[in-house]
């Protein structure tokens, strides 16, 4: 029977099915404390664009803000949002891409990280040289360490006091005592001042003791600290940065202040004539200039991130990874995301 016959009976004539859309995993927040995984489709690059097949996505604390929910917060969020310290393997390339490979690691620059592919610009997905095939490497923390140190402006001798040791207090502690600084590490955690000891830290001290900045200012004959670096992101901590530091000396704040207003004593701050830095970067490409300089920095062994890496999670147990963030349990630094 042919073609025009079936067509006669009323049968349509099969066709061959379309095929089925690519899909991927991403997280979606759909409510405070709310995340669940989803199949989405998968992103395409457009010009100028890379995808990126995702390693893995270090877990920032400024995304505890989605987390935790707030007045501010919309959900759902978009698809593997707010993931941004993403790293992997480019797989795909957009229109007009000429100085990417597929096949080539790269650490990126993106928004939606927590998911098994995510998009680029083509500027922000930097190479990851061999020597870093077998290491994680969370970009956007290393280059904002990297920006911290420089707007810090530290130089050989001072007294540098680092108010918090995490993943940022330990690697900003290391950079200081390379630069030849004297560098005091605070911290409520056991571990966290075992890490800033291997850092090179020159003396360690417990944040809960009330004394603490009494012995910061015997430690330094009664001066204080010529550079003090915020990187709690806590009322408290931003108290004990302003009273430890010197005349003339320079507070730099990069903890992320994100749970309402903070006071300060301006008075205190008029009296010393200090210089406030607030460190945190908004322009791309100096987050992208950050980067570069800690794959060099990475490379020549002046920094070494992985053992900060504390805590490592698979992309369904995302809420899992958010828990240890808010608790902070002994022993944990930094947790990462593996698609």
């Amino acid at each position: 029977m042919t073609k025009n016959s079936l067509s006669a009976l009323g049968t349509s004539v099969p066709r061959p099915s379309a095929e089925p859309a690519a899909t991927m995993q991403a997280a979606v927040f759909t409510a405070a404390r709310t995340v669940r995984i989803e199949k989405v489709p998968m992103p395409q690059p457009g010009p100028g664009q890379v995808r990126v097949r995702l390693q893995g996505c270090g877990v920032c604390a400024s995304n505890l803000g989605p987390w935790l929910g707030g007045p501010w917060q919309h959900y759902p969020l978009a698809p593997g949002a707010p993931g941004h310290e993403g790293w992997g393997v480019i797989d795909a390339l957009g229109e007009n891409v000429r100085e990417h490979a597929i096949g080539q690691r790269v650490a990126v620059l993106s928004q939606n990280a927590y998911a098994q592919y995510d998009i680029a610009p083509a500027a922000a997905a930097l190479p990851l040289p061999p020597e870093l095939d077998d290491h994680p490497f969370a970009g956007e923390p290393l280059g904002c360490a990297m920006n911290i140190f420089q707007r810090s402006r530290i130089a050989p001798g001072q007294d540098v006091a680092v108010i918090g040791i995490g993943f940022l207090g330990a690697l900003l502690t290391r950079l200081c005592v390379q630069q030849g600084a004297r560098v005091i590490a605070v911290s409520r955690r056991d571990f966290a001042l075992e890490t800033a000891r291997q850092s090179g830290a020159h003396l360690r001290l417990c944040s809960e003791d009330p004394s603490v900045a009494a012995r910061i200012m015997e430690w330094t004959g009664g001066r204080g600290c010529e550079r003090v670096i915020e990187a709690v992101g806590m009322q408290w901590a931003l108290d004990l940065a302003a009273e430890i530091t010197a005349v003339r000396g320079r507070l730099v704040i990069a903890g992320y202040h994100q749970d309402g207003p903070r006071q300060v004593n301006m008075q205190q701050w008029n009296w010393r004539g200090i210089d406030v830095i607030n460190a945190h970067e908004r322009d791309a490409d100096i987050y992208l200039q950050g980067i570069a300089a800690a794959i060099r920095a990475v490379c020549e062994g002046r920094i070494d991130p992985a053992p900060l890496y504390t805590h490592r999670f698979s992309l369904p147990e995302l809420a899992d990874a958010f828990h240890t963030l808010e608790k902070r349990p002994e022993g944990f630094l930094k947790a990462w995301i593996t698609p």
